[in-house]
């Protein structure tokens, strides 16, 4: 098995602090800025970043649903991980500097992916895909932040 992996990122208006607090967020901002391929959403425990539990099901293609059961942690500043029960797959956010009043928003996703041809579509494909969901995040992100 080979290890799939998608990167998306995006410069926002606001400092880095208030935009980590956002997406820690998962009572009140996060919910808002997650698109149309997230559904089922629940904070089972905490809701403010390191601690938190929360499920929702990511729907990648029409046919593709992933049931997600996150366990979030803040391993370093700036830096949100969201580690899934019921699968490989380990989503991490870094929020740095990006000049006066701006923030950098880094989102990566890492799964350990199938193998044969299945495998070799879905490291073709599913980066891209993902990175388009990720954008529309990012873009919704800002909008709140930028508010």
């Amino acid at each position: 098995m080979a290890q799939v992996e998608a990167t998306t990122e995006r410069v926002v208006t606001g400092q880095p602090d208030d935009v980590f607090d956002a997406l820690a967020d998962y009572n009140g901002t996060r919910s808002k800025i997650l698109s149309e391929h997230f559904s089922e959403y629940e904070v089972l425990e905490g809701g403010d970043g390191e601690g938190s539990v929360v499920h929702w099901k990511l729907q990648a293609t029409s046919k593709r649903i992933r049931d997600c059961l996150l366990d979030v942690s803040e391993p370093t500043d700036g830096e949100l991980v969201e580690k899934d029960r019921n699968s490989s797959m380990v989503t991490t956010w870094r929020v740095t500097p990006a000049g006066e009043g701006r923030s950098r928003v880094v989102v990566t996703t890492v799964w350990d992916g199938a193998s044969g041809i299945g495998g070799f579509f879905e490291r073709t494909f599913a980066p891209k895909g993902l990175g388009r969901i990720y954008d529309e995040v990012l873009a919704k992100l800002a909008a709140e932040v930028e508010k």
